[in-house]
């Protein structure tokens, strides 16, 4: 919903209310209360719904955003920080209570970290001063991939997506510092002002390292140099969404023809990889530069460029004056915030990510009823049944593809709350001492967890994301939907006090409906009903999707958000036919509802016009033009205001709920609207 993707589920936390919980006051009307009547819903519906909220929510210093899923966030920190002390408070011997509870006094004992400085990584600048010729450079390279640090490339574990039953290693571009390729060359403003930062960064966190200030800039501009190399051969964000493109199966002994710098066999076989014959390469024209850069870079820039990314991916959790450089450029700089959040919001996500399935075990038992998940898993199937009476209906695909796709359709699994079977995070090593090292302890339990599926049965009943997050996927290799509890909360209510209306734009709408219409977006419709990569669409149904998408492209390709900058409508095609595929299926299951065919109103306002509204709550937030203007540069999903007007002015329903009419500035002439799913 918030920042679904197709492969990963990102991390953002939200709560869900207890129903144990009561509240005897009297509460403003869930979608009224943020509404600015001053603005004319045809004109921009988001203020519209939504405006009140903005002008008396102004962001915090300590955010580059503010949200629903930050209001929402308030409530999970307090109840996450409850289960994390009151395991320090038992004292548990040993299981999930122990781990949770030596990570807290870890993460919050700031006397010890700031005593330590960075001596806890002492050992990987020994190594990397032990590097004499490119085979060690490699094996370097290779061993700190498990630890998290990823310099050089990036890689990772997940199902072949041409063979969803077999686990494969996948080698991606990476190694840069800056959040995109793109940073590294635009010439407007922003992006050159961010690119002389940067350096000035690099060169102030390896002053902190010990280096004089001539030393530090100079070497500031060797890893600038360097990592300008990897972008150079690194793709765009558009074209890392084709799945076809980035799909390129090598035998582990033909990778010597992009990169013969290298002996991947026994590179493999140090990762932990040796079990498997090939690998996919999703960019080899990457590699083959990297392979240019290992040969003609010399060595001692490489370890100016290690010593680099070992500090970079450490500050946060070092002593308070790497931590705060590293705050000054990632979130001053790049996101406009201006202070740091308190410790222990920071240390609850850092929590999250290491181990927040473990904390959500104990969440779900206090703050997810088992009424609740069925009422939504109820209403996946309502989304499931629109969406096939839609396809059922489409009058520009063929016969043989519309079998296909309701094939696929049928056999999309629902994944509703939280997992049946937990992760064992029994073999992680957490314990009181340094912050860092236990950072790292936990990416290598991870690295070492995945690594190990390889040459194993695909295990398709597993989770990416905990139950209490803020966020929600599709897995086109799975073909599954994957709806966490945090979702379906709307902070301040119990599930049970929201009308059907509200909760069918809010969650039927902009998570299920969203995330089943990934499955056939423009990168999920290329994989079938098993979650293989292969085509299933005549050419001319093909010819013609493409076409019906490109009017969706043209459409936010117009929009301009920041100063010139505009939203990358290729880059956001498949997160934008979501949301409006959302809308549209969420309102044709609506309308079964009594709530709908009563058409009663709440608080002066009509069945109809909540469920509009109920979406749009779903966005109630505004973020700083910093922070825009980097999520332009770097995020698949338009910015909150677009997921909104964007797609409500291809929505019939929407004109005339809302009395759209020429000259209203969301008017779109019929001839134009986007007609897809």
């Amino acid at each position: 919903m918030r920042n679904s993707c197709l492969l990963i589920g990102m991390t953002i936390a939200i709560t869900i209310t207890s129903c144990h919980e009561t509240d005897k006051t009297v509460k403003p009307d869930v979608v009224a209360v943020h509404m600015d009547t001053t603005v004319k819903p045809g004109n921009d519906f988001f203020l519209y719904a939504n405006g009140a909220w903005l002008k008396q929510n102004p962001i915090p210093d300590e955010e580059s955003s503010w949200s629903i899923g930050n209001l929402v966030n308030e409530e999970l920190y307090k109840r996450v920080l409850a289960i994390n002390e009151k395991a320090v408070k038992e004292n548990a011997p040993n299981g999930a209570g122990r781990m949770i509870a030596d990570f807290w006094y870890s993460a919050m004992d700031t006397a010890a970290i700031e005593k330590t400085g960075i001596a806890p990584l002492q050992p990987e600048f020994d190594s990397i001063n032990s590097i004499r010729d490119i085979p060690s450079l490699l094996n370097l390279l290779t061993d700190w991939h498990s630890s998290g640090i990823s310099p050089a490339f990036t890689l990772f574990v997940s199902q072949d997506m041409k063979n969803s039953n077999e686990m494969a290693l996948y080698l991606y571009q990476g190694g840069l510092g800056l959040p995109n390729r793109d940073y590294y060359f635009n010439t407007d403003e922003h992006s050159v002002s961010i690119r002389n930062a940067y350096v000035l960064h690099i060169a102030k966190m390896l002053r902190l390292l010990g280096d004089d200030s001539l030393t530090a800039t100079a070497n500031a501009q060797t890893v600038m140099s360097l990592e300008t190399q990897l972008a150079k051969a690194s793709r765009k964000l558009e074209q890392l969404r084709d799945p076809h493109a980035n799909y390129n199966k090598f035998a582990i002994t033909d990778i010597r023809k992009i990169a013969p710098v290298a002996d991947w066999k026994a590179l493999m076989v140090r990762m932990g990889a040796n079990k498997i014959d090939s690998v996919i390469i999703g960019q080899p024209e990457f590699f083959k530069a990297l392979n240019t850069a290992l040969t003609s870079v010399p060595l001692d820039s490489w370890k100016t460029y290690l010593r680099w990314n070992l500090v970079n991916r450490s500050a946060e959790f070092l002593n308070r004056s790497f931590a705060d450089q590293d705050f000054a450029f990632y979130s001053q700089t790049l996101r406009g915030v201006k202070k740091q959040r308190p410790r222990w919001k920071k240390m609850l996500d850092t929590q999250k990510g290491l181990m927040g399935e473990l904390v959500g075990q104990l969440f779900v038992k206090e703050y997810f009823s088992e009424t609740t998940r069925k009422r939504y898993d109820t209403m996946v199937e309502a989304i499931r049944s629109a969406l096939k009476d839609r396809i059922e209906k489409l009058d520009w695909m063929s016969d043989s593809t519309k079998s296909k796709a309701l094939i696929k359709l049928a056999a999309m699994k629902k994944k509703v709350g939280y997992p049946d079977k937990w992760k064992d995070f029994s073999t992680m090593q957490i314990n009181k001492g340094p912050l860092v090292l236990n950072i790292q302890q936990g990416y290598k339990w991870y690295y070492h967890f995945y690594m190990n599926k390889l040459g194993k049965p695909v295990d398709r009943t597993e989770w990416e994301m905990p139950p209490q997050e803020y966020n929600a996927y599709y897995n086109p290799s799975n073909n599954e939907i994957v709806l966490p509890a945090g979702i379906f909360t709307v902070p301040g209510f119990l599930d049970n006090e929201l009308d059907d209306a509200v909760v069918y734009g809010y969650a039927a709408a902009s998570t299920i409906g969203h995330e089943i219409t990934h499955g056939f977006d423009d990168e999920g419709r290329l994989f079938d009903a098993s979650g293989n990569l292969v085509s299933w669409w005549t050419q001319e149904d093909e010819r013609r999707f493409n076409a019906k998408a490109q009017v969706m492209v043209k459409q936010f390709n117009e929009y301009v958000v920041v100063d010139t900058l505009r939203i990358n409508g290729k880059a956001t095609l498949g997160e934008n036919i979501a949301d409006l595929g959302g809308i549209l299926l969420g309102w044709d299951a609506f309308q079964h509802t009594e709530q709908f065919k009563k058409g009663q109103k709440i608080a002066g306002l009509t069945p109809q016009q909540r469920y509009f509204l109920g979406y749009a709550l779903g966005w109630l937030g505004h973020a700083r033009k910093e922070a825009l203007a980097n999520q332009l540069l770097t995020d698949v999903h338009s910015p909150a205001q677009y997921r909104v007007n964007g797609p409500m002015a291809d929505v019939d329903a929407f004109y005339k709920v809302f009395n759209v009419q020429p000259g209203d500035k969301l008017y779109r002439p019929d001839s134009v609207r986007v007609r897809i799913w």
